[in-house]
């Protein structure tokens, strides 16, 4: 199932290809990353990490280029479509933009921060968007992460602790033990519970040592 108008989805696609073909440095965070990971569900909006200032010059030849300082980010609005660019020492995520810079991989070509800081980055969006319907597709993004990407715990408990972020690790329990839309997750109710008791047994082992 698609969360999103495959319209828009392809839509949102093409920009992100046209973004890459302009050869400056930038991470793919989002819902992009969590498809880029999972290869369940693409996104309607673009957001990326941007590694320099420079880059917003770079990006100001081509694009109208918003300021929000109220949400601490730049935005490019194309029809329908938002790119969200986050940049170091401005914008507020829950892991700092200049950190997210340090675990990235290359997939399909795109530089992409790896699954363990993508899964704290979706909860601090679902945190702050939880009643909405960005809030349930970030939630459906992070039990799609936890099913499909390998997920390292430990490297996943370290970042919390170094940022503070401690109590997100109860609000993800929370999320993948009341989690019911599993027809998003190409999973059946059975295999879905095989997995939960298999991502929550590990889980819990690293969290007790």
């Amino acid at each position: 199932m698609e969360f999103w108008n495959s319209t828009l989805t392809e839509k949102s696609w093409e920009i992100m290809l046209k973004l890459k073909e302009k050869k400056f440095d930038f991470v793919v965070i989002g819902g992009w990353a969590a498809y880029l990971w999972t290869n369940l569900h693409k996104s309607k909006d673009v957001d990326i990490v941007i590694k320099d200032f420079e880059d917003l010059s770079f990006l100001k030849k081509d694009y109208e280029l918003i300021k929000n300082d109220s949400l601490k980010k730049y935005e490019i609005k194309i029809e329908e479509i938002d790119i969200d660019i986050y940049v170091p020492f401005f914008s507020k995520l829950a892991i700092d933009a200049d950190e997210i810079k340090k675990h990235t991989t290359k997939i399909q070509g795109f530089e992409v921060v790896k699954p363990e800081v993508l899964l704290i980055l979706k909860q601090g969006a679902e945190k702050d968007r939880e009643k909405s319907v960005k809030g349930g597709k970030d939630r459906i993004d992070i039990v799609a992460l936890l099913c499909y990407s390998e997920i390292d715990f430990k490297e996943y408990f370290s970042l919390l602790k170094k940022y503070k972020l401690e109590n997100f690790y109860e609000r993800l329990k929370n999320i993948i033990s009341n989690f019911k839309e599993i027809s998003y997750l190409d999973m059946s109710p059975r295999e879905f519970k095989l997995k939960k008791q298999e991502i929550i047994g590990t889980s819990e082992f690293h969290h007790s040592k």
